[in-house]
């Protein structure tokens, strides 16, 4: 779950609450509304997101932290793939 929030907020905020709707939008499947806010609180106390505001809605971005991991992710999924 955690890779799809940090796609989400790489480089553009992400409006919190409309974190499952976005996710069916982007990726096809609508994710546990419960689930999503315990990775994006986990997400925030590991320093991978930061807090923001639009239009007066808590929302957040991914920060250069997160970007990190997220570049970590693919080069493990196309280890990955080269081995199969």
């Amino acid at each position: 779950m955690w890779i799809y929030i940090l796609l989400l907020g790489k480089g553009q905020e992400a409006v919190t609450d409309q974190v499952p709707a976005l996710i069916f939008e982007k990726f096809g499947f609508l994710p546990n509304g419960i689930l999503c806010s315990a990775v994006l609180f986990r997400l925030k106390r590991g320093g991978f997101i930061s807090n923001e505001r639009v239009a007066g809605k808590g929302a957040y971005i991914t920060t250069l932290k997160g970007s990190d991991e997220l570049q970590k992710m693919k080069n493990f999924a196309r280890e990955f793939i080269d081995k199969i």
